[in-house]
């Protein structure tokens, strides 16, 4: 990845971490006042929701300035990985909001109370929606250009917030207006369980990036094309791909002509470089040439672990669809 692209894209992201703590404190402020009027346990669970998504905003606004650090002599691959940590704290908080929130529904479930004051109430749940909405639209635009994981958890908060609002929204109704808080406390259970759901979708995709998964079969096959355009490459093995931030660090091995000369050798890998940040220009690449026919099996590590597919020459790769993740925040 290009220094200047990466710092457009660290700039990108500190951005639109600003404007999510921004949003989460005047979300908290407008809840905080709409439940002193209301009593509504839909509107304690959404106030309880944003509170938490403060904290996990200021987790990823502080992350993301972490990971925009420059590698230094502990971190020669950067700080990347504290999106991760900002993604898995992230997860945590949303678990404990659904868990907070699902008890005190149950309670009221129990023991329904009235809800009061519901004009106020439905006022600010709809004007919640609408920022909530915008942000939402902000983070995914931001998210096309950097492919941020710390944003990506950031948004399933609000994407979360935002359905969850409209759950809010029918339960403060059916209180204040139709005389049944009981489903008024029945939303909130609504909004708990969605938030445990997103909550352990979060949590794998974290713990899948601080645990190295390989990147998804389309881009795997996506960056052998484009090393095997040039026809003097004639095989792609031992390809290791994962993630470091915002930064995709690629690992190959591939077979020359054991006659070409070392520069000849150099300027095609650098071609192969460059066709492969061309298609991913978040990446960080190094390539291993081999002597076609005569290369040693390599040691080291990881040298016995099994591949994710066996080599093949590059001409045989060809793309797959992405597996498809589900969850409410998908």
């Amino acid at each position: 990845m290009t220094a200047s692209a990466l710092d457009a894209a660290h700039e990108t992201t500190r951005r639109i971490t600003a404007l999510s703590v921004a949003t989460a404190v005047l979300l908290i402020v407008m809840k905080a006042f709409a439940l002193g009027a209301s009593g509504s346990v839909s509107i304690l669970a959404s106030l309880a929701d944003s509170a938490l998504d403060l904290v996990a905003s200021l987790a990823t606004f502080f992350a993301v300035r972490w990971a925009a650090a420059s590698p230094d002599e502990e971190h020669r691959y950067g700080h990347g990985k504290a999106e991760g940590l900002a993604s898995l704290v992230q997860s945590g908080m949303v678990l404990a909001s659904g868990v907070f929130i699902g008890w005190e529904a149950l309670q009221r479930i129990f023991d329904p109370r009235p809800v009061t004051s519901g004009g106020w109430a439905v006022g600010v749940v709809l004007l919640s929606i609408a920022i909530t909405a915008g942000l939402v639209w902000m983070q995914t635009q931001a998210m096309k250009k950097t492919g941020s994981l710390a944003v990506a958890g950031d948004r399933a908060h609000y994407a979360a917030d935002l359905a969850a609002n409209v759950v809010v929204l029918i339960g403060v109704v059916a209180g204040a207006f139709l005389r049944a808080p009981g489903l008024d406390a029945a939303a909130g259970l609504v909004v708990a369980v969605w938030l445990a759901w997103g909550a352990v979708s979060l949590l794998k995709d974290a713990a899948g990036h601080l645990l190295d998964r390989a990147a998804p079969d389309a881009d795997r096959a996506a960056i052998v094309a484009a090393v095997g355009e040039d026809a003097r490459i004639t095989n792609v093995h031992q390809l290791r791909t994962r993630m470091a931030g915002q930064a995709l660090m690629v690992q190959m091995h591939v077979d020359l002509d054991p006659d070409l000369s070392l520069k000849a050798a150099h300027d095609i890998v650098l071609e192969a470089e460059k066709r492969v940040l061309k298609a991913f220009p978040h990446a960080d690449i190094l390539i291993h040439a081999d002597p076609r026919g005569a290369a040693e099996p390599h040691g080291g590590a990881f040298a016995s672990a099994r591949p994710t597919a066996p080599d093949k020459p590059v001409e045989a790769v060809a793309p797959e669809a992405p597996a498809a993740r589900p969850g409410p925040w998908s």
